[in-house]
C-alpha cells in the first residue's frame, strides 16, 4: 500500500474510532429528553435517582428532574398549567389520585404500555387503569416503650388515661394522616359515614394531646426529644425514629390498618410518553421496588422477594398482614375534609 493511501486509511480509522462513543450515546433510546416530576424531597427522591432515574440514563440515556416540593401547591400548579403542564409525570398519594382524575390530569395506563403492572399485588390499585402503584405507607399507633408499659393495641387508646400530656396527633388538614379518625371510628362502630364515635375518642383523649403535628418531620423531632411518648405516626418515620435508639414500637391493631398507596402518573400533554412509560416499569422492576422498602421501610406494592434484613420492618410482610389493610372510599373522605377540620379544631378549642 502507498505510504499517502495508508496515511488516509489510519485517519479515517482514527476518526471513526473517536467517533464511536460518540454515535453510542446519540443512538441511546432517549438521549436528549428530560421528564420533569414533583418530588417528595429529601431520601424518597435520592432513592428514586439512584435506583430508578440512573438505570435509565446508562441504558437509555433519558434524564429526569424532580422538582421537591408540596404535593398540593403542585396540584395546583398543574390545573393552572393545563394545556402546557410543568410536569411530564405526578406523584401523587391515594386522596389526590381522586383529584387528579376530578381535573382530567392525567392519562390511563395499560399493562401493554407497562408490563411491570401485572405484578402489583391486589387492593394495591385502587383506580383502574389509572396510576402505577409504587409504595405504601400506613398511619398506625406508636409509643415509646421506655416511657409506656402498658401496650397500645389499637387507634382507640390514644385516649388511655396513663398518656395524660404525652400524646400527639398528626394535624387534620393532612389528609391521608388524618386517617386514624376513621380507624377510631370504625373501632367503635362508626363508619366514614358516621365518624360520630371518633369524635367521642378524640374528646376523651384531649387531656392526654400535648401537641397537633403540623408535619411528619415536626412530630418526628417530638419523638426523638422525648416530648411525647405516645401517637399516631407513619410505620416508616417509625423504623426512622429506632434507626436512631429511640425505642419506638409500631402497633398494628387487630381491627385493621389506614394506608395510603403512592402513585406515579402520566400527565395528560406529555410529550414523552414512551419515555414515562419506561420510567414506570424500571420503577415496578425489583432494583426500583426494593429502593424505597431499604431506604425507608415503607412497603412494596409487588410481589418482589423482600430481603429478611428488610422483611421483618415492614408493616405489610405477609398476606395476614396484607388483609389488614382497610379499603378506604377516597372520594367520600376527601369530600368530608371541611366538616372533618372543623369538627377536631372546635374538640381541640373547645
Amino acid at each position: 500500500m502507498k505510504r499517502r493511501l495508508f496515511l488516509k486509511s489510519a485517519a479515517a480509522t482514527a476518526a471513526l474510532a473517536l467517533a464511536a462513543p460518540y454515535v453510542r450515546a446519540q443512538s441511546k433510546k432517549f438521549s436528549g429528553i428530560t421528564l420533569r416530576v414533583n418530588g417528595f424531597g429529601g431520601v424518597w427522591d435520592e432513592t428514586l435517582n439512584k435506583r430508578v432515574v440512573a438505570p435509565l440514563e446508562e441504558k437509555y440515556g433519558l434524564k429526569v428532574q424532580f422538582m421537591a416540593g408540596n404535593q398540593s401547591a403542585d396540584f395546583v400548579k398543574l390545573v393552572a398549567n393545563k394545556d402546557n403542564p410543568p410536569f411530564d409525570m405526578f406523584e401523587a398519594d391515594s386522596a389526590y389520585m381522586v383529584e387528579l382524575l376530578k381535573a382530567n390530569l392525567i392519562e390511563e395506563i395499560k399493562t401493554t404500555d407497562v408490563p411491570g403492572i401485572k405484578r402489583v399485588l391486589p387492593g394495591f390499585r385502587e383506580y383502574g387503569d389509572y396510576g402505577v402503584p409504587f409504595s405504601v405507607s400506613t398511619v398506625v399507633p406508636v409509643y415509646n416503650s421506655k416511657y409506656v408499659n402498658q401496650p397500645l393495641t389499637s387507634y382507640s387508646d390514644i385516649a388511655r388515661p396513663d398518656l395524660k400530656g404525652r400524646a400527639v396527633i398528626l394535624a387534620p388538614t393532612l389528609d391521608t394522616s388524618s386517617l386514624y379518625l376513621l380507624g377510631m371510628a370504625e373501632e367503635n362502630g362508626g363508619s366514614i359515614a358516621d365518624m360520630e364515635p371518633a369524635y367521642k375518642i378524640l374528646e376523651a383523649a384531649k387531656p392526654n394531646i400535648a401537641a397537633i403535628a403540623q408535619t411528619t418531620v415536626s412530630e418526628l423531632q417530638m419523638f426523638q426529644a422525648e416530648e411525647v411518648y405516645a401517637g399516631i405516626f407513619w410505620d416508616g418515620r417509625a423504623h426512622e425514629l429506632r434507626s436512631r435508639g429511640v425505642p419506638i414500637v409500631t402497633v398494628v391493631p387487630p381491627k385493621g390498618v389506614y394506608s395510603i398507596v403512592s402513585y406515579m402518573n402520566v400527565v395528560k400533554g406529555t410529550k414523552h410518553p414512551a419515555a414515562v412509560h419506561a420510567f414506570m416499569e424500571q420503577l415496578l422492576s425489583d432494583q426500583g421496588m426494593l429502593g424505597i422498602p431499604e431506604a425507608m421501610r415503607y412497603g412494596a406494592t409487588t410481589d418482589v422477594k423482600l430481603p429478611k434484613g428488610i422483611y421483618k420492618d415492614l408493616l405489610f410482610n405477609s398476606p395476614e398482614r396484607n388483609a389488614l389493610k382497610k379499603k378506604v372510599d377516597w372520594q367520600k373522605w376527601m369530600a368530608e375534609r371541611g366538616a372533618r377540620i372543623e369538627r377536631v379544631n372546635k374538640i381541640m378549642r373547645g
